[in-house]
């Protein structure tokens, strides 16, 4: 019983030290962003990472709504509209990022992501999906947030989007 109890204890440890350091790096990520002059190159790798994961994104979402109890309702088809549009509108932002000479005049395009994404994440947060929806959106609204950081923008989610 002891020795169970230790190892169980020890097992939540090392989860949650693992959990803080991964807490701490995309911190820090974060804050490298805010305040900071970037050069356009830094920005465009944040744009590439938002445009891959939203692409990932989009074809999970689509999977994962089909095997809840949205699916064949117009709610499930609304949401799918609002995936592609954040697909488009990423599509949107590379193109116009790869246009300009300075990366702060693409302020309009992050704020449209932003505000679809806020659409998608209102769902996210109440609904149980797939588990790799669930992480993959995780992954978007992190990278969302760092571009809404680098554009001095509300986060995902913020009543700014309503």
């Amino acid at each position: 019983m002891k020795k169970t109890f230790l190892k169980l204890f020890a097992a939540l440890s090392v989860f949650f030290v693992i959990l803080m350091l991964a807490d701490v790096g995309s911190a820090q990520r974060r804050r490298e962003a805010r305040g900071k002059r970037l050069t356009k190159a830094q920005v465009e790798q944040v744009v590439n990472r938002v445009e891959e994961r939203v692409d990932n994104f989009d074809d999970h979402f689509d999977k994962s709504l089909d095997r809840s109890r949205l699916d064949g309702t117009d709610r499930e088809d609304w949401l799918n509209k609002r995936a592609s549009d954040l697909e488009s509108a990423t599509d949107e932002l590379r193109r116009e990022f790869d246009k300009r000479d300075a990366w702060a005049e693409n302020k309009a395009e992050v704020r449209n992501c932003l505000n679809i994404a806020s659409d998608i994440d209102k769902t996210m947060r109440g609904r149980k999906l797939t588990k790799d929806t669930e992480a993959i959106w995780g992954r978007v609204r992190f990278e969302l947030n760092t571009l809404a950081d680098i554009y001095n923008l509300p986060k995902v989610g913020a009543r700014a989007y309503k």
